[in-house]
């Protein structure tokens, strides 16, 4: 439970920078709960069509060498936005370079907060195996 928390925290400052760093990407609302909530739905987007439309379409994605997958993550963005949008929580994506600007900016700041929980919690972890070592 407490991994999923953090990872939806995670997942609610990337895309609070995506909206603020991606020109074209507009927010309904700019509460804190609201990014909460759009982090929600755009797990439950990725984790629901990510794996389809990645076999769906594995001979473009073969073709492209791994190119394509960025379109998918720029569809699945614009997507968790509408998708939110219908929940007052969303953002509006002006066009197709928005959406893959807003998805690259979302995975870089996501993959970053991930290192750095991740290393706090390998510290962590270091210092628990030492104590019962010693004890």
């Amino acid at each position: 439970m407490r991994s999923f928390l953090i990872r939806l925290v995670i997942n609610a400052i990337a895309l609070y920078a995506a909206v603020q760093i991606v020109p074209g990407v507009h927010p309904q609302s700019e509460h804190w709960y609201a990014y909460l909530w759009l982090a929600l739905i755009f797990g439950v987007v990725n984790a629901l069509l990510r794996p389809l439309l990645k076999v769906l379409t594995c001979p473009l994605i073969l073709l492209t060498l791994g190119l394509f997958t960025l379109v998918i993550n720029a569809t699945l963005f614009a997507l968790a936005g509408w998708i939110g949008a219908h929940f007052g929580v969303g953002f509006t994506v002006s066009g197709f370079w928005s959406a893959l600007g807003g998805s690259v900016v979302t995975s870089l700041v996501a993959i970053a907060l991930g290192l750095l929980v991740k290393d706090e919690d390998e510290k962590r972890t270091r210092v628990k195996v030492e104590v019962r070592k010693e004890g």
